[in-house]
């Protein structure tokens, strides 16, 4: 019974060794409930898999009719092909040609490769504008969310600006890359109606475009005016909820930050760290150890690389002492392999460095003077 159903199938399927497709449905790729539906009856039907496999010969089938240019495989990879032009690109997950792949595997090899072809860029988007009255003057604080497109972004940054700070923003970038600030369009203030719904509305749009279209320079992109514009703020707010001991604020404002850092792409390398490490002191108080000694082993990573111990003239970064005293102790209470850091340590001190007399990662945090590369 079972082989007459095959025998059924493969001549419904196949004739002369050529895979026979209905024209009324060749959608380039279905959607996922057609997909799911058509693999729900086959699966009725047979009560099994259907698979066409090159190198697997069905029974009293010729190994000639179901290997060449006919396969299931080949024809999804010429049509992958088409579809985004380049041969450097193919999906994730089960190897298509030469493989057993159901109608299931297709579709997700099908969204792998969709996701893969779309280009990444940062979304930045206002999702709220509200009316600021202090005691001698009156703004509108427009919140921002930072977001990677082309994936779901889980861990999107915000932060919170007034007019005046874009206003900063492109006096600075029109001093510093005057040349391609030349015909960036800049939102104007208005003598009336400047808290109206609907300048507010417009205004909340152009900031988006405004930053998007800024973003889009290369220049401009990763300039200290246009890093610190995000995240600046940011740090010196995480620095003095630190030293007011407020940590679970500051540690809630630096991870902003840090988060900004990373979809930025190029942060100042002394920001970079001083965050790090205060993200690393702000667990350590709160007694989250692993997750100190984590962010301690990230910004020795990031550091230890750019030092030449060979050059015993050279000034070691301020950080790094603390920071390979703090990863030793918190890999010695994570019961963590710490010879690598204490061998640097112990290196740094034949250096002639007095490592004794220096100050912890959280007195580091506290005094670090974060205006010196302000653009």
């Amino acid at each position: 019974m079972a082989s007459k159903l095959l025998d059924r199938l493969r001549r419904s399927l196949f004739k002369e060794g050529e895979l026979h497709v209905d024209t009324e449905d060749t959608n380039d790729f279905p959607e996922s409930s057609e997909l799911e539906d058509d693999m729900d009856n086959i699966s009725a039907r047979l009560s099994g898999t259907l698979c066409f496999d090159g190198d697997v010969v069905l029974d009293s089938e010729d190994a000639g009719e179901t290997s060449g240019p006919d396969s299931d495989s080949d024809c999804f990879l010429e049509s992958i092909d088409n579809a985004c032009s380049s041969t450097d690109i193919s999906p994730t997950g089960p190897t298509l040609k030469g493989s057993s792949m159901l109608t299931r595997q297709l579709q997700e090899s099908w969204r792998n490769l969709r996701t893969r072809c779309t280009v990444e860029k940062l979304i930045f988007e206002v999702t709220d504008a509200s009316v600021v009255q202090e005691a001698n003057s009156k703004y509108v604080l427009y919140t921002i969310h930072i977001i990677q497109s082309g994936t779901f972004d889980k861990t999107p940054a915000v932060i919170a600006r007034r007019y005046t700070d874009f206003e900063r923003l492109h006096r600075l970038l029109r001093k510093h890359h005057r040349e391609v600030m030349e015909g960036v369009h800049f939102p104007r203030k208005k003598l009336r109606r400047n808290f109206a719904a609907e300048t507010i509305g417009m205004r909340s749009r152009a900031f988006e475009q405004y930053l998007s279209h800024l973003h889009s320079l290369t220049e401009v992109q990763d300039s200290p005016v246009f890093l610190e514009f995000f995240y600046l703020g940011e740090l010196h707010s995480g620095q003095t909820l630190v030293c007011s001991g407020r940590y679970e604020e500051a540690l809630s404002t630096l991870l902003n930050a840090l988060r900004l850092q990373e979809k930025l792409e190029f942060p100042h390398k002394i920001h970079r760290l001083f965050t790090l490490s205060a993200v690393a002191s702000c667990y350590h108080e709160l007694e989250k150890l692993s997750e100190a000694q984590e962010h301690c082993e990230q910004a020795l990573n990031k550091l230890v690389p750019s030092i030449d111990m060979q050059k015993t003239q050279q000034k070691l970064h301020p950080l790094l002492v603390p920071l390979l005293q703090a990863n030793v102790r918190l890999c010695w209470k994570l019961s963590k392999d710490k010879r690598q850091w204490e061998a640097l340590l112990h290196e740094i001190q034949e250096l002639g460095v007095d490592v004794e007399n220096q100050l912890n990662l959280k007195e580091c945090v506290v005094k670090a003077n974060l205006l010196e590369s302000e653009g």
